[in-house]
């Protein structure tokens, strides 16, 4: 026997795997906010331009990006972790450059939020961000 799906039932998987990625997104204590996006000289890549925010307390979580970040603090100072370098603390007004594929983390440790702007190069079709072990 065929089984078919109705439209209700595909919107309601839908609704909660959104619920689910949302979720993940606060439990990790970073929120993304697409700004804009469009196409750059390179084909097959796209500049994506975000404002973030860590919550006071929270931690990114270990993960990459399919292409290079390139982001600026605009306010507060948190702890960056990337793989196979010293721990570094980022305040505001200063920048940092991570390139495609690198895992990194970031941690804040104060009592109020950072916020940045990213500006990812990343391969369109992609997540612009993966968990990583």
């Amino acid at each position: 026997m065929k089984r078919q799906f109705k439209p209700v039932s595909i919107l309601v998987a839908s609704f909660l795997m959104l619920a689910a990625g949302a979720a993940l997104a606060q439990a990790s204590g970073i929120t993304r906010t697409v700004v804009t996006r469009g196409d750059v000289s390179v084909p097959g890549r796209e500049a994506v331009v975000v404002r973030a925010e860590l919550a006071a307390g929270g931690q990114v979580g270990r993960h990459t990006h399919p292409g290079d970040e390139i982001s600026y603090v605009t306010e507060g100072e948190f702890q960056l972790l990337i793989d196979g370098q010293p721990p570094r603390i980022v305040k505001a007004g200063e920048s940092f450059v991570i390139p495609a594929g690198t895992v990194h983390d970031g941690h804040n440790a104060g009592s109020t939020a950072v916020k940045l702007i990213g500006v990812y190069v990343v391969e369109k079709g992609k997540p612009l961000a993966t968990p990583a072990p």
